[in-house]
């Protein structure tokens, strides 16, 4: 397509600061993308909540039909087809077109770990009692590994807590593979600093000779491994592999850091964005996380995203006490999920669908190519059991966006019975849709093709 003269170029820059800013992604640069906007970015975030999700209406949460749907269960609606909303659900009601709710899914590699427990699968669907007792790869990193060359970031992953917590008590969803999960972030400053200013008090000048010397001292650490591993037995010459394959993922890491040395910051509108908020108002806080992985997708700056709202694990954490700040419930956030409180339960599922509708028109209501964002985006939300049984069967699953992606939304699936199948054939779905070619993953048998056009 020939340019115009009111085209712009994605890497025409503004300078101010002594540093040079790429724009955003603009309608104006649509030109270059394609009429159909094929080549626009194809993004994923995978988002968790923490403690399960309220389910009255029958065991594991699924509708006996001996009772009213409950107007507060965390499910819109009691019969698969088309999506109406309860309370618990509103939030999502603009949305309808670009949303699925999937019942009956869970990870089979999760069912012995415990409900709190199996959160540390929910995006890598391993078999931690079993074969994989280290966890393995996630499904953002799956993407990040064909993909993430493309952005300054292979990859951004958050949690509320941040760090990686330990096995049984995860405080991150993403892993590199075995036994290599990665750290998250909570503290939007430094979030936001990594994405948009990571050369803070120091000249590109200084950054890279900093990663040169990184890189030569990488080099060396490489070298004297592997002189010393033919002299090992089997055992220690397989730790020495695991060693050297770290030693090439920060060798990776430190020539994609400097490559990206050479290519303009993003510039970012930061109006209404509290990067000082305390996890004291959640809302504020959890809007902010949000926010970032917004910033991070609409300039390009990565295309694949883990947020972790709250672990299950948080009692040391003041998101043990997140719905005492937010509907002013006496007692842990925990505790609801067990007491199961008829004033608080599907209340606070409700805030929480509240923030993530937030997240979802953020995106939709931003225009790109022939569509939006959140056309571009998928999204899926939820956790890893239901309230009180904790069962790790039928995690409550929300998928979102996609819709330039072959995805059709506006049901409720249910894969309950003989329609069982596992949750790894929506990963197996995901993966195809952002352009990475997927044929299994985890313990999936196949596509989720219900929901693909």
């Amino acid at each position: 397509m020939k340019q115009k003269s009111w085209h712009l170029n994605r890497r025409e820059l503004l300078k101010g600061g002594g540093i040079a800013l790429a724009l955003p992604f603009l309608e104006s640069m649509a030109w270059a993308k394609g009429a159909q906007g094929k080549d626009l970015p194809k993004r994923l975030l995978v988002s968790y909540f923490a403690y399960g999700a309220y389910m009255p209406d029958g065991v594991n949460g699924v509708p006996t039909g001996d009772v009213p749907h409950h107007d507060w269960s965390w499910w819109p609606c009691p019969n698969p087809g088309s999506l109406t909303f309860n309370n618990s659900s509103a939030p999502f009601e603009p949305l309808k077109d670009s949303i699925s709710y999937l019942r009956g899914l869970d990870h089979a590699g999760g069912w012995a770990l415990g409900g709190h427990s199996s959160g540390d699968v929910f995006a890598t669907g391993a078999d931690m009692v079993g074969k994989e007792r280290t966890n393995n790869i996630s499904i953002d990193q799956a993407a990040a590994n064909l993909h993430g060359h493309q952005t300054r970031y292979a990859s951004l992953v958050l949690g509320t807590e941040g760090g990686t917590g330990s096995y049984g008590s995860c405080k991150t969803l993403s892993h590199r593979g075995p036994g290599r999960p990665i750290p998250s972030m909570h503290r939007p400053q430094e979030i936001f600093n990594r994405l948009f200013d990571p050369y803070t008090g120091k000249g590109v000048g200084q950054v890279r000779a900093g990663l040169k010397r990184e890189a030569s001292i990488l080099d060396l650490m490489m070298e004297h491994s592997r002189s010393f591993k033919n002299r090992l037995g089997r055992e220690d010459q397989g730790k020495v592999d695991e060693y050297l394959d770290s030693l090439r993922a920060l060798e990776q890491r430190v020539e994609r850091t400097s490559k990206w040395t050479h290519e303009p910051l993003p510039a970012v509108d930061t109006k209404g964005l509290n990067l000082e908020v305390s996890h004291k108002d959640p809302q504020e806080y959890l809007r902010c996380m949000y926010d970032l992985v917004y910033l991070a997708f609409q300039t390009d700056s990565t295309r694949f995203a883990t947020l972790m709202l709250e672990s299950e694990s948080s009692s040391d954490s003041e998101m043990w006490n997140y719905a005492t700040y937010a509907l002013g419930y006496k007692g842990a956030t925990h505790d609801i999920a067990h007491k199961r409180p008829i004033d608080y339960s599907g209340q606070w599922d409700r805030w929480r669908a509240e923030q993530h509708a937030y997240f979802l028109k953020r995106l939709r209501d931003t225009k790109e190519g022939d569509g939006n964002m959140l056309d571009h985006t998928v999204v899926l939300w939820g956790s890893a059991h239901p309230h009180a049984s904790h069962s790790t069967r039928n995690y409550p699953i929300h998928l979102a966006g996609g819709n330039k992606l072959g995805f059709k939304h506006g049901k409720l699936h249910s894969f309950e019975g003989e329609k069982k199948v596992p949750l790894a054939n929506l990963f197996v779905s995901m993966l195809n849709a952002v352009g990475v070619p997927t044929e299994t993953f985890a313990d999936s048998t196949g596509e989720m093709t219900e929901l693909r056009g």
